[in-house]
Formats: C-alpha cells, structure tokens, sequence
C-alpha cells in the first residue's frame, strides 16, 4: 500500500472527517495518514483502541513513537493518559493495549536503525516556553538528534506563522484550530510539507496547540526493509 508516499509533496489529511479501518487485531480501528507498505509499514496513523482491547507482544524492529491523544494507554512500562510522548526505539518490545480504551497518533519504522534511546514525556507537565524569534510562539521540546526535533508548540490567537522547513515539517493539531494553504486544520488534522519549503500558516480566534517534528523528511522515506 502506498498513501501519501511522494515525499516531495504537500500532504494534508483532515483525519476526524474520515471513517474508522479496522486493523488485524480486533477493537483496534485506525486512519491512516500516510504509508509505505502492507502491515509492516512505515506508517503514520491515529489509531484507536477499544477499551479492554490489546495487541500480543511484538518487537518494533523500526522504532515506534506515538503521542497519547485520549483516554489511556498501556503496556508493562506503565499507563500513559493523554498527553503521554512515547518513543521505543528499534528492537524494544512490547504488549499494548488499554483498559479504558485511548487514541493515539503513532509513528512507525522511522527510527534510525542504530537509535535505542527511549523516551516517556507527560508532557502536561513541562511549562512551554517562548521560541526565540519566533513572536506568539511557545514551545515545549520533546526529541531531538541528527535526523529530527519533535516539540509541542502553541501558536497565541490570530498568530501569523512563518517557518522555513529545509528538512521538511508535520503538524499534528491538538486544539484549537490553523489555516494553511486555504485549508483550515482542526483537532486530527494532519500536514506534512516537502523538505525545502516553507510554512505560511495562521492561527484559529483561540489559537492552537500543534505537535510539529521537522528535519526527518530531508533523507529519502522507503518501505522497511523487512516488507521488502
């Protein structure tokens, strides 16, 4: 399967309008943003879990990172309530699931090969905090290395936006809502712009809170190796 897999596009998906796909494993539904490949995919969805729904324990031999949109998730690290930024990193494994149900929008074999670090971030914890140049900007940061930054970022109300993304960018509404390029983005409404572009957006009345990660789109994006 192939879903917004031209890397050197604009790709915008308004996920909340789209109906929920069932995926192999029953009471977990998902929508699908963008994809190389069949189950074993480099894969970029919001998936929703059931609540007493799970998955048997697995191994990410590309990585895993996901951010907890609502409800609960768990596994034997502990329970994440929304908010929740997990990465586990290539080789980790283990047995998700949820017991009061969650949503999660989660990012699949994008890790570098060698990365095993791994990082669990409340992230209603941490103050956000001013973007140097960049006015009506806060940001909290989560991740970065060589190939990516991964932060939270609030944009105040009325707040013009303009970033230049050499290695591409993704944002991922939280709350509130932004325009960009005539489209309006609200709550799972996800962008991805190409590497070498430029982000022109404006912020809803009441601003918005965005997940955004940028750099990663700078090297080419391929099926894993192991769909092959």
């Amino acid at each position: 399967m192939e879903l917004n897999a031209d890397f050197s596009k604009r790709a915008a998906v308004h996920a909340a309008r789209l109906p929920w796909s069932p995926s192999p494993i029953a009471g977990v539904d998902r929508r699908m943003l963008d994809r190389i490949g069949e189950e074993v995919a480099r894969a970029t969805s919001i998936v929703r879990y059931a609540p007493k729904s799970h998955f048997s324990p697995h191994t990410h031999g590309g990585g895993e990172e996901f951010l907890v949109l609502d409800g609960v998730f768990s596994d034997e690290h502990g329970d994440f309530p929304a908010g929740a930024y997990i990465r586990n990193p290539p080789t980790s494994r283990h047995t998700p699931g949820s017991e009061p149900g969650c949503t999660i929008f989660v990012k699949l074999w994008q890790f570098d090969p060698q990365d095993r670090r791994e990082v669990r971030i409340d992230t209603t914890k941490p103050p956000f905090l001013p973007a140097p140049g960049r006015p009506n900007v806060e940001v909290m940061p989560l991740y970065q290395d060589a190939r990516e930054t991964v932060r939270l970022e609030r944009w105040s109300a009325g707040a013009e936006i303009a970033l230049p993304v050499p290695g591409g960018v993704e944002i991922l509404v939280l709350d509130g809502a932004f325009s960009e390029g005539g489209e309006s983005f609200e709550p799972q409404s996800w962008l991805r712009l190409p590497a070498g572009a430029r982000l022109a957006a404006h912020a809803g009345a009441t601003g918005c809170k965005v997940w955004v990660k940028t750099g990663h789109l700078a090297r080419p994006q391929t099926a894993p190796a192991a769909a092959a």
